[in-house]
């Protein structure tokens, strides 16, 4: 009688077994504990996957969290706007989090940063790992899965304007891994380490935990609510529903087409609406089958769970995400879009469908792997390079910037006053060149609301009124060609700005009227006397 593998032994045997155990319902076995030659893996994969993706410190969502990072470290930093991003920063740990090693190590908060970043990608790709495993039997096709992930870690997720993690250290890069390792215990129904993982992403991102709650509770349950209708209610915040914002705040709102479904093209539709699909067909057997190095019952048995679970988990936020637009009393509920879990969708589809292609076709063929990995890593690095254009692809700290606007930014950090008040093209993120590079978050100098950033963070918050002040800023400064000096001194006189950057290639108010200590091919900085 041949003896039987470790995944079909007894339940007892396996209970004893230290890399691998059996969840209480007996169907999956619980992740296996990585061995070194894994370690290693994973840190080839992270490196490989920072290399792919770049870094940029200080772009996009940076310009809400790095100055409150950075005004922990030096308080008297941003006299002036601040409450642009501390409305944010009052929600999440995340700055006290990056603050305090600089502090406790005295290190430079540039390298503290990119640490950090490098760490929630290992952290990632492990919990990804931990999951693939629970699977797939077979070594090909969980790590099929994670390289997948890794490669495709700046792929878009629908019409969210989300990543599955971002070229930057932001409160997502965190409770993307915290929520990860809360399903992972979650499947094994130890609730008590799921919870503690979930107040963990609470803190840090209160509105990604409500996905890893909800997440959680339908792997509870293995998707047999689905037809509980009070679910769709669970994902909905109805403080709001008693808010009275401003006109301001409704047109905030209404500039924002990544909260209106309706308002998608048809592509983005498709990234929403094709994962469920696909997920049907998991959960119904789909990657079960023939030849399996990873189709034993048990990880068979993992994954049509899964699939089930996120079938019903994204078929929530799809169907929250258009309740929630069809009366105008829960418009503003659109804020916290329900469509954001399709992060854990699609990190989801990459785990079980690249696992399927690692059973399926690559299994331990080298010449294979190389066919889909290769094209796939150059085409992410390209996409990348074409979306930050004027910058290096990777910002290390302390490196020469690249870009002529990040140059003038540095120049501002160390040659003006801590207490200038700036003025900017409102629109300047968005401009040819400047690379939605933040202007607050590398240059530490207060400036007037943008129209990008600022205009964002105002939605977030009805009850207050900022929507309200940043119109107000942006409208002063509109239409920043057309100012003149005259123009910028009205707003020296309104908010006490006593400096502007000016990109004069685009016919900004003409800088020869003004004292511009620095100029460079793109931008002018300049002092209004």
């Amino acid at each position: 009688m041949t003896q039987s593998p470790p995944d079909c032994a007894p339940p007892d045997s396996r209970r004893h077994n230290r890399n691998s155990r059996v969840a209480p319902d007996g169907t999956a076995p619980q992740s296996l504990r990585p061995k070194a030659a894994d370690w290693g893996l994973l840190l080839l994969l992270t490196a490989a996957a920072f290399l792919v993706h770049g870094y940029h410190p200080g772009a996009e969502d940076a310009e809400i969290y790095l100055p409150q990072i950075k005004k922990l470290l030096h308080p008297a930093l941003y006299p002036f706007g601040s409450e642009f991003f501390e409305s944010h920063a009052r929600l999440t740990l995340f700055p006290e989090i990056v603050a305090w090693p600089v502090r406790l190590l005295h290190a430079p908060l540039a390298g503290v940063l990119l640490a950090l970043h490098l760490a929630t990608i290992f952290l990632l790709l492990f919990a990804c790992w931990k999951l693939s495993a629970r699977l797939w039997s077979g070594v090909a096709s969980r790590w099929a899965g994670v390289a997948l992930v890794a490669m495709l870690l700046t792929m878009p997720v629908a019409g969210t304007e989300l990543y599955i993690l971002d070229q930057y250290l932001n409160p997502r890069s965190i409770s993307v891994f915290t929520i990860l390792f809360a399903i992972d215990a979650a499947f094994d129904r130890r609730y008590g380490l799921a919870a503690l993982w979930l107040f963990l992403t609470a803190l840090v991102h209160p509105l990604m935990a409500a996905f890893g709650v909800l997440f959680v509770v339908v792997l509870a349950f293995d998707g047999e609510w689905a037809r509980s209708p009070g679910m769709t209610a669970a994902m909905t915040w109805p403080g709001f529903l008693f808010a009275h914002p401003s006109a301001a705040w409704w047109r905030c709102l209404a500039d924002h087409s990544y909260y209106h479904l309706l308002r998608w093209e048809w592509y983005e539709w498709l990234g929403i609406v094709a994962p469920l699909a696909i997920f049907w067909w998991f959960a119904r057997g789909g990657t079960d089958g023939a030849a399996s190095s990873g189709g034993t019952d048990a990880a068979s048995a993992a994954r049509r769970r899964m699939a089930r679970v996120v079938l019903v988990f994204g078929a929530i936020c799809f169907a929250t995400s258009l309740a929630v637009m069809i009366p105008q009393k829960f418009a503003a509920l659109a804020i916290y879009q329900p469509a954001r879990g399709y992060q854990l969708v699609y990190i989801f589809l990459l785990l079980i469908g690249g696992g399927w292609l690692g059973e399926r076709l690559l299994r331990r063929s080298t010449a294979r792997w190389a066919m889909l990995f290769l094209p796939l890593c150059f085409g992410m690095f390209y996409a990348q390079l074409q979306l930050f254009p004027a910058d290096r692809h990777i910002e290390w700290p302390g490196s020469a910037p690249a870009n002529p606007w990040l140059r003038a930014f540095a120049w501002i950090r160390t040659n003006t006053p801590e207490n200038a008040v700036f003025a900017l093209d409102p629109n300047y993120m968005a401009l040819p060149g400047e690379d939605q590079q933040g202007f607050r978050a590398i240059a530490e100098r207060s400036s007037l609301a943008d129209a990008n950033k600022d205009w964002s963070a105002a939605v977030m918050f009805p009850g207050l009124p900022l929507a309200d002040h940043c119109l107000e800023q942006i409208r002063a400064a509109s239409p920043w060609n057309a100012l003149g000096v005259a123009g910028l001194r009205t707003l020296n006189r309104a908010y006490g700005v006593n400096w502007v950057v000016l990109d004069e290639p685009r016919g900004a108010p003409a800088s020869g009227d003004l004292n511009c200590p620095y100029r460079n091919r793109a931008v002018s900085v300049c002092r209004l006397e």
